[in-house]
């Protein structure tokens, strides 16, 4: 199955299966790309966010008209922070970004729970490696790889340029079929 994508300088589709790693500078503007990406050709889609609480992810998707109804927001930070939460439906926790094997447990379980064309959008790989370190971050990479193809589905791995040493970088887009970088004026190349 195929899935079209709505990013500038990328293919018109991809192929189930496809990750992408977006790239992008530490104070850079993603929620337009990750948005884009998350509501095109798409039933349902999982929000990972390792930066933010489920009610901000909530609020970006409103903003930027995604269909809230499609969504699955998994929430790894209000746990650890002792913010209130309320799980539902739609919005699943985990008790820290640390928390890798629960993160990729939660993706299974997304990816199996529903059908037709989904979308995984993890924000972002960064926090991960802050709360734990790059070679746990590396490996659950690879797992939700892994999944993102057994079920056909496509994913979108925010890391953050300028924050990681460079051998960092090229190894995490090594493990990718496409990179899409953000500068900092706002302009997105592709290399699929």
């Amino acid at each position: 199955m195929d899935y079209r994508l709505a990013i500038a300088e990328t293919p018109d589709s991809v192929p189930g299966g496809t990750g992408i790693l977006l790239l992008h500078p530490s104070t850079g503007e993603t929620d337009r790309i990750d948005t884009d990406f998350l509501r095109t050709d798409t039933d349902h889609m999982l929000v990972v966010s390792t930066r933010t609480t489920a009610r901000e992810v909530e609020q970006k998707l409103e903003h930027y008209d995604v269909d809230e109804d499609r969504a699955t927001i998994l929430d790894t930070i209000s746990v650890e922070r002792g913010y209130t939460r309320r799980a539902s439906d739609h919005v699943r926790y985990v008790p820290a970004p640390d928390d890798l094997d629960s993160i990729v447990d939660q993706t299974r379980d997304f990816l199996e729970e529903h059908d037709g064309k989904r979308r995984v959008s993890i924000d972002s790989l960064t926090e991960m490696i802050y709360y734990s370190d790059v070679e746990q971050t590396r490996q659950a990479v690879e797992a939700i790889l892994a999944l993102l193809d057994e079920h056909d589905a496509v994913g979108l791995f925010h890391l953050a340029k300028g924050v990681h040493d460079d051998d960092v970088i090229d190894g995490f887009a090594a493990l990718f079929d496409g990179v899409v970088d953000l500068d900092e004026d706002g302009a997105v190349s592709g290399e699929f």
